[in-house]
């Protein structure tokens, strides 16, 4: 019998997986993935084409709020 890691199946941020697969952006509603901001620090990136925000991650808890997040150059 396998045991499996209490951490199993997390991201990289250490969200779980089902409520990555509930977060959306805010602002466009397109999925978010793991990023790194460009002072190294977490960050949840829009996949939008139109609009893509990211957004930080301070103390493994995603901060979805618009006045936090910085665009991304495309």
């Amino acid at each position: 019998m396998s045991q499996s890691r209490p951490d199993a199946g997390r991201s990289l941020l250490g969200i779980d997986p089902w409520v990555r697969h509930i977060l959306r952006c805010p602002v466009t509603g397109a999925d978010l993935v793991d990023g790194t901001g460009p002072d190294g620090e977490p960050e949840l990136v829009s996949t939008s084409e139109v609009n893509p925000l990211a957004y930080p991650v301070r103390d493994g808890v995603p901060i979805l709020l618009e006045s936090e997040a910085r665009h991304v150059g495309v």
